[in-house]
């Protein structure tokens, strides 16, 4: 599945839980709507919404989105390492979840990341990119970068991929 989507972001209610309100929730992000039988039902999470997170591209082996460093700020004022943690979970699970496919779910075993450089202001990309899209397993690097195209951050997730109950 080579899927790639591009669309930009939109505003939505993060308090829409039927499916109606999932699907804004979706399209909203980014996620159009011929992508929605993929994720088994799942939707995008309430931290994602709250930490500003907007698709770009989506697909398995690829996946890019946004997150505006205002707001995600540590008490210095630059971008918090954990910030960079959640939009790489975000990406790496999103994408598992979309290899995994219809009746099954991805389930984050481990995430690290290095840190190489600050960000104080602008939007930050994550991309992330399949080491390995098993049966089971799945793993995603994803880099986050500046508006310059810096490197921000490196960080790499394996998610379990497991049949839904």
């Amino acid at each position: 599945m080579k899927d790639k989507i591009i669309h930009g972001p939109s505003q939505h209610s993060p308090h829409d839980d039927d499916a109606a309100g999932r699907a804004a929730r979706l399209e909203a992000v980014g996620i159009p709507p011929e992508m929605h039988h993929l994720l088994g039902g799942h939707g995008i999470g309430n931290l994602a919404v709250k930490m500003g997170i907007r698709f770009l591209e989506v697909g398995p082996d690829r996946i890019v989105a946004t997150m505006p460093v205002e707001g995600n700020e540590q008490v210095t004022g630059i971008l918090h390492g954990g910030a960079h943690l959640v939009l790489a979970e975000t990406l790496g699970s999103f994408a598992a979840g979309i290899h995994a496919g219809p009746g099954r779910y991805a389930l984050g075993i481990e995430i690290n990341a290095t840190h190489h450089r600050s960000a104080s202001a602008g939007l930050v990309t994550g991309t992330g990119t399949a080491l390995h899209l098993g049966r089971s397993l799945t793993s995603h690097e994803v880099i986050m970068t500046d508006e310059q195209g810096r490197k921000l951050s490196t960080a790499r997730i394996t998610n379990l991929l497991r049949d839904s109950a």
